[in-house]
């Protein structure tokens, strides 16, 4: 029930999503990820349109950590930083990072071949029901979304509502 992704760039380096609702340990598991007891991005799933989504923030995390160019202080934090639309750390942690309110997480896990954390450990610290990826959608608020990234009729007509968040996930560094 998870998706599995390598990045072709980064050989060596893989990106797992696993989705999961009616979480009953939101603050527990947003503690242990801040301690590096989970060494995971846990997003909100809520501000998420697609898991392409997080692929693209994961790949320019993946980048920014081997050219020693990230803003935050890990590769997790990283990745959440970069699905926002704005250089506010911040808000991208209040916007895609969980909260104690939470009732669902995705847990987005990079990978080497030689690290330790497994799958199941991230899983058993998990208090809630897996379900398949192909489930994020009725997850979504993509009202919210479309507030956040700014996307307009004319813009989401044109390519659609995901090219248009990737495309201000990506450009934020040049705006």
């Amino acid at each position: 029930m998870h998706s599995s992704h390598p990045l072709e760039l980064f050989p060596g380096r893989t990106v797992t999503l696993m989705l999961f609702k009616c979480v009953r340990n939101p603050a527990e598991l947003r503690r242990s990820a801040m301690g590096g007891q989970i060494a995971a991005a846990l997003i909100n799933p809520r501000m998420l349109v697609d898991p392409f989504q997080v692929i693209v923030a994961a790949n320019k995390a993946v980048h920014l950590q081997t050219i020693g160019k990230m803003k935050t202080r890990s590769l997790n934090s990283e990745i959440i930083f970069n699905l926002s639309p704005t250089n506010n750390i911040s808000e991208a942690f209040k916007r895609f990072g969980i909260s104690d309110a939470d009732d669902s997480v995705l847990v987005v896990l990079v990978a080497t071949d030689d690290e330790s954390q497994t799958l199941a450990d991230i899983k058993e610290k998990v208090d809630g029901e897996q379900v398949h990826l192909e489930d994020l959608p009725t997850l979504s608020d993509v009202t919210q979304i479309r507030k956040l990234y700014k996307v307009t009729p004319q813009e989401e007509k044109m390519g659609g509502l995901l090219d248009s968040v990737v495309c201000k996930m990506a450009t934020k560094d040049v705006m």
